[in-house]
């Protein structure tokens, strides 16, 4: 009956004078009707979510959503809890085993094949003769080397932080980043192996393995105690794992896709000026990243609050979680881009000495850093909607930064403008992001508190 016949079997107990305190009705999280619940436990019994894991029969994010409404309405004692495991196959984590089969699958198949397609690749990236040499070389370290480490390091941090283990996943990645750093001069440098290029590439590659074999270690020492399997035994495609893990990985691939599309065009069009303006461009990207990561912790921090407080119908503190999170990002990201602003080629002169360079990203920076505080209030909106579950309204503004604004804009500039113009595009992007990043954010608010009042009347 799926848990929907609770209401009969209390009769049944009723008429026998059984104490409904002590009874436990199962599998109620089966049933997908939180009034049904909340009528079962207003009579005194109490209740079993105990299908957690079948995704089949309902997403886990539903059974959380439904937990933490009755849980808030003080149901929380009358509630048990497990998970319905009637078969051997059921103690591993299986959703773990899809996620690293595909990792490893994908990844050996890329760094197998795109080598054979480097020439035409590199050049649809940006590369010309002065620069082709030396991003063969890093390529072969980072693509035909190193794609399966560089992937699968990714894949085991946001597993082993899916467990709330954030410290291992931070000293995972932040060891073989430290590493990275180290070796980075000691492999480039004439003083040193004087790889150039290849060196940089090699000691991201040996990066993307201490991390790897960090997290190895970390499940070695923590099994038995942890669901992240790695048993191959574990690869499924099962439907419901499969129509899980894509549910959220689909719309961020293509997102992730569409960064590199905008990537790929901004570095074809600076090629055309030469390579100190792609070197200027390239400089200029990675200072922006600092704030711009900064920006997306924010986001990402808040969004469990979020999502707890929505779930719980808590719409004054989600709506203050949001309201701090602005205003901490909104701090910090507009006094990073005013001293980008005032002093643009002191941050690039810490890359590079070479002057064409630093006139070149001087005028650059000025019209990347634009565009950050209206990005942070971007990440926000698109963390916000992530939260509470509206991946279409997240999928939209992915799609919207990129085909609709900036990759035009990156046209209309380059043409009009010319080099500088091209740093103008995701400022303009993001303008137009922040506002309708606002606009949705005052609906949804205004829609919860609706909902709030008329709940409490």
């Amino acid at each position: 009956t799926l848990g929907t016949r609770g209401l009969e079997q209390l009769e049944i107990f009723k008429s026998f004078g059984v104490d409904l305190s002590r009874v436990v009705l199962s599998h109620i999280d089966l049933s997908a009707d939180l009034d049904y619940m909340k009528r079962l436990l207003d009579q005194g019994v109490n209740i079993a979510f105990d299908t957690i894991g079948k995704c089949n029969y309902q997403p886990d994010v539903s059974r959380a959503d439904w937990l933490s409404r009755l849980c808030a309405e003080g149901y929380d004692t009358q509630i048990v809890m497990s998970m319905d495991i009637t078969r051997r196959s059921k103690i591993y984590f299986l959703p773990a085993g899809l996620p690293l089969g595909l990792c490893l699958l994908l990844t050996a198949v890329s760094g197998t094949t795109l080598p054979t397609l480097t020439l035409p690749l590199l050049v649809l990236l940006g590369a010309d003769a002065s620069t082709l040499e030396a991003t063969r070389s890093y390529m072969f370290w980072t693509v035909s080397c190193g794609a399966v480490p560089a992937i699968l390091n990714v894949v085991m941090a946001y597993l082993v932080r899916s467990e709330g283990a954030a410290m291992h996943a931070s000293i995972g990645t932040m060891s073989g980043c430290l590493l990275n750093i180290v070796l980075d001069p000691i492999f480039i440098l004439p003083w040193g192996l004087n790889m150039g290029a290849g060196g940089a590439g090699f000691a991201t590659f040996l990066y993307n393995c201490v991390a790897c074999l960090y997290f190895f270690v970390l499940l070695l020492i923590k099994r038995g105690k942890t669901y992240v399997c790695i048993n191959p035994k574990q690869f499924s495609f099962r439907r419901d794992i499969v129509s899980g893990v894509c549910a959220v990985g689909v719309p961020a691939s293509i997102q992730n896709l569409l960064n590199v599309t905008g990537m790929t065009i901004l570095n074809n069009f600076s090629s055309a000026y030469g390579a100190d303006a792609v070197a200027a461009i390239g400089i200029c990207q990675k200072i922006y990243m600092v704030p711009m990561y900064v920006s997306q912790g924010i986001s990402q921090g808040v969004m469990p609050l979020v999502s707890y407080n929505y779930s719980s119908g808590n719409v004054a503190r989600m709506k203050h979680a949001v309201s701090f999170a602005r205003q901490a990002a909104l701090t910090v990201i507009i006094s990073v881009a005013v001293l980008f602003f005032l002093f643009p080629g002191f941050w690039v002169s810490l890359f590079m000495k070479n002057e064409v360079i630093i006139e070149y990203g001087t005028h650059l920076m000025r019209g990347f850093c634009l565009g950050l505080p209206f990005l942070s209030i971007d990440f926000l909106a698109v963390g916000v909607f992530q939260a509470v579950g509206m991946g279409r309204e997240s999928l939209l503004f992915a799609i919207l930064r990129k085909i609709v604004l900036e990759i035009p804009a990156l046209f209309i500039l380059n043409s009009t403008v010319g080099l500088y113009g091209l740093a103008y595009a995701q400022f303009c992007a993001e303008v137009i992001l922040a506002t309708a990043a606002i606009l949705v954010l005052r609906r949804l608010f205004s829609r919860l508190e609706a909902a709030d009042n008329l709940h409490r009347q």
